[in-house]
């Protein structure tokens, strides 16, 4: 009796149990990858502001908001001085921009909510990148055309691994462009 308990345990039980858990695990991590990588995050913010007006329509150029992205590791997210240079003048009965000049006139930074953001571990360098002419949507997305941004592509090891050795199928609008480095210390400081 004791034998066909056991036998039973070891051919369907523990297989079985293996299977469920390996399954469990599988599922899980394909679900979720989307949440671990930051796909589709695109978080309320406390005004609606569209790209796809200001940098698309209006063409004004990223680094006008985003300062020191050329000379800095970090692009800034804009402050409200900055929207304040053209929303003094333009647009001011808009509820948005209200909320804009409220803030101003306070003295409060906007809580802006960052959508890309890199691991903690990871070391990256903005002006690295936008010296050697790589547009940012290589990284970002076409924010020219997005209403509400949102993080299009991942921000993960893989993703910059893979531009790093194939920057010629990733950056096809350079016409000379080198592999990036590949060695640990690079990014992981």
């Amino acid at each position: 009796m004791k034998r066909t308990v056991l036998d039973y345990a070891l051919k369907i039980r523990l297989p079985l149990t293996l299977f469920v858990i390996a399954a469990s695990f599988m599922l899980t991590f394909y679900i979720s990858r989307p949440e671990r990588d930051g796909v589709g995050y695109s978080p309320e913010q406390p005004i609606k502001f569209s790209h796809k007006l200001h940098a698309g329509q209006m063409a004004i150029d990223c680094q006008y908001c985003h300062i020191g992205v050329a000379k800095e590791r970090y692009a800034l997210i804009p402050s409200v001085n900055i929207c304040m240079n053209c929303h003094t003048v333009a647009r001011k009965d808009k509820p948005e921009i209200i909320k804009l000049t409220q803030y101003y006139e306070e003295g409060k930074p906007i809580p802006w909510k960052r959508i890309h953001k890199i691991p903690e571990y990871a070391y990256f360098n903005h002006s690295v990148h936008v010296n050697k002419q790589i547009d940012c949507a290589s990284c970002h997305g076409d924010i020219k055309e997005m209403e509400i941004v949102n993080q299009v592509k991942p921000f993960t090891m893989t993703a910059c691994l893979d531009c790093h050795r194939k920057p010629h199928e990733n950056l096809p609008y350079l016409e000379k462009v080198n592999v990036g480095p590949e060695n640990c210390a690079a990014c992981h400081r």
